[in-house]
């Protein structure tokens, strides 16, 4: 981590893994950059309006403006008001929460949700923006059930299991369970857990195909109470069919009209 390039994207991955701050010492330190160079770099990030200083404790936590950024992208790419009308009829169907993740790279993104059952008692919605941890979640199966073995085991890798605080009890933490899960999801045609991202939560996901290749995710998530997994496989054929239409339509979307993503 030689330029300065380097580390000022590192130190903006660091503080979004970390939404309450964390002081300049601990950044350094954990991202390997001299205290001088690394207060320099969140002296530029914090004059460009990236960060900002929690002044009673002195920490260092992200603004909104990585957020805008993002948003517009999407935003301008289109992708959010191709997938919110399927998105919102998906949740009227089901009453629980519908995530859009898209691929990009080796990274699978939650971009967009519409939730259902808005006022009921239990309500599953988490944070948009965030990396699927490939292993643990619904959406994470989906994309990895149409890629070799190889080249999902890859990503999984590269990303991790994560620790047990991440994950709900049934989640695979060796390779042999991760690909138990996905030859099921193959067979099925759409990725089924329970508790495995956490506990009490229950999920189905279903990848949005382009030429045969995944570029997004659906995903209906909900408390296992509700989304049972007889209520899970009634659900299945809507959210394949929803899968399916947004595929060709996302063709007409520059931010799905790219090179084919996912590949070694």
């Amino acid at each position: 981590m030689n330029t300065a390039l380097d580390r000022g994207l590192s130190v903006l991955e660091y503080l979004a893994r970390h939404p309450h701050g964390l002081p300049l010492s601990l950044i350094a330190t954990e991202l390997d950059i001299p205290l001088s160079a690394c207060h320099r770099v969140l002296g530029d990030l914090q004059r460009r309006g990236y960060v900002r200083q929690i002044r009673k404790q002195g920490d260092y936590v992200l603004t909104t403006k990585v957020v805008s950024l993002g948003l517009g992208f999407l935003s301008s790419a289109g992708i959010v008001e191709i997938a919110e009308p399927l998105l919102e009829r998906l949740a009227e169907t089901s009453g629980e929460l519908i995530r859009l993740s898209i691929v990009d790279d080796d990274r699978l993104t939650w971009v967009a949700k519409s939730q259902g059952r808005r006022h009921a008692g239990l309500r599953y919605d988490p944070d948009m923006g965030m990396d699927a941890r490939l292993s643990c979640t619904g959406s994470g199966h989906a994309w990895l059930m149409m890629l070799p073995d190889e080249r999902a085991l890859e990503l999984v890798s590269r990303q991790g299991f994560g620790t047990p605080a991440e994950y709900g009890p049934n989640a695979p933490t060796t390779i042999n369970a991760l690909l138990s899960y996905l030859q099921s999801a193959r067979a099925r045609g759409y990725a089924m857990i329970d508790e495995v991202f956490a506990p009490g939560m229950s999920a189905i996901a279903a990848p949005v195909l382009r030429r045969g290749e995944a570029i997004g995710v659906i995903s209906i998530a909900g408390p296992r109470l509700r989304l049972t997994q007889q209520r899970m496989e009634e659900l299945g054929p809507a959210l394949l069919a929803a899968a399916a239409e947004l595929g060709p339509v996302s063709l007409a979307s520059s931010l799905f009209n790219r090179p084919a993503l996912g590949k070694g």
